[in-house]
């Protein structure tokens, strides 16, 4: 088969086969299931009507923020929405609730064949080069935006009971239908071994330990990719190197340091660059991983693409702590929907992810 990713397949082999998860050893996988899911879209729901303000305006606009604002979407009243966070990922997961397995072309065909709200550059760029009639591999982008991390939750959820090295083929297949360029695949091997390990119930103790879990994956992929930061002030102005150096260097240091996360947001930013959008959500995990609401409000407020941001980092906490955590207005708020007016297809899906992946 060829290979079409921009990592190089054999980068992936060094990486050991995952063992499958026994729900008799993890009792409370399914609600570790649910949670991720639920995570992705509440921290997108949350986030998604103040993204990309500064957050010294957000707070002068809106106070600190702990529920749904008020949606022009649901006749004024405070609920959450979607937006594309929610939407791809979703998308993802109908693609895998539909062929059992990835299947690129498919889901290529589902991220491109609807609307989808407040869509980023590569992936509107995508979904018009297929629209053309070119296959997903020639209508990819070269892009290290978080187009493709906010999306890859799903990607676990065929291996949970068979484990092996499939995931991480899988993983970069799934990264680069949109995302072509070996960053943003990188990240996302990286991401889902970490994943992984929270389903399975191994939760890092530290920050120190969160940092650690996913730097080593991210070690191993991501040598010799040099980049340079779009800082254009302070100390990284002119920061060239690996992300996994950044994360070593600055991301560590401010764990260590418990560096507020705006503040630290401000040295290395938080948009949608995967030089600051991983940092920061290493750096929040690091801080809060056993704090999940505090997570995730820190994600919301604290950082400027905090749809996203809150989106993946939501996701990681329902990984580690299942749903127990998630405030009841939170749930009850949220409609659920994938698009305009399918309010509950997101429960929907979740409820058949379970029954498919889980307890079949």
């Amino acid at each position: 088969m060829t290979w079409y990713p921009k990592l190089d397949q054999p980068r992936l082999a060094v990486l050991p086969p995952v063992a499958p998860i026994d729900v008799a050893e993890v009792p409370d996988l399914a609600d570790r299931v649910r949670g991720m899911l639920l995570g992705v879209a509440i921290g997108d729901a949350l986030g998604n009507r103040t993204e990309s303000m500064l957050p010294h305006e957000r707070e002068a606009q809106h106070g600190r923020i702990t529920g749904y604002l008020p949606s022009r979407y649901a006749n004024g009243q405070p609920a959450g929405t979607p937006s594309d966070d929610t939407q791809l990922t979703f998308r993802a997961l109908e693609q895998l609730l539909h062929d059992g397995a990835l299947n690129a072309d498919e889901l290529a065909f589902r991220i491109a064949n609807d609307r989808i709200f407040g869509i980023g550059k590569a992936t509107l760029q995508f979904c018009q080069a297929l629209r053309t009639g070119a296959p997903w591999y020639e209508a990819t982008q070269y892009s290290a935006g978080n187009g493709a991390l906010m999306r890859i939750s799903p990607m676990l959820l065929p291996h949970l009971r068979a484990g092996g090295t499939a995931l991480w083929t899988d993983t970069a297949l799934a990264t680069a239908v949109t995302h072509n360029e070996p960053l943003a695949i990188a990240v996302n091997v990286a991401w889902v071994a970490l994943l992984w390990r929270l389903l399975n119930g191994d939760v890092p103790e530290t920050g120190a330990e969160w940092l650690e879990t996913y730097t080593e994956v991210l070690r191993l992929m991501d040598d010799g990719q040099q980049y340079d930061t779009r800082v254009t002030t302070g100390p990284l102005q002119q920061w060239r190197g690996q992300l996994s150096e950044l994360l070593d260097s600055e991301v560590r240091a401010a764990v260590h340091k418990r560096t507020p996360v705006r503040e630290a947001g401000q040295r290395w930013f938080s948009g949608a660059f995967l030089l600051e959008t991983v940092p920061c959500v290493l750096h929040i995990v690091a801080q809060h991983g056993h704090e999940p609401r505090e997570a995730l409000l820190a994600a919301v407020n604290d950082t400027r693409d905090n749809d996203t941001i809150a989106s993946i980092v939501g996701g990681a906490m329902g990984a580690a702590h299942g749903t127990a955590w998630i405030p009841a207005e939170w749930r009850e708020q949220l409609l659920g929907r994938m698009n305009g007016d399918d309010d509950g297809k997101v429960f929907a899906l979740i409820d058949a992810a379970v029954e498919r992946f889980v307890s079949a």
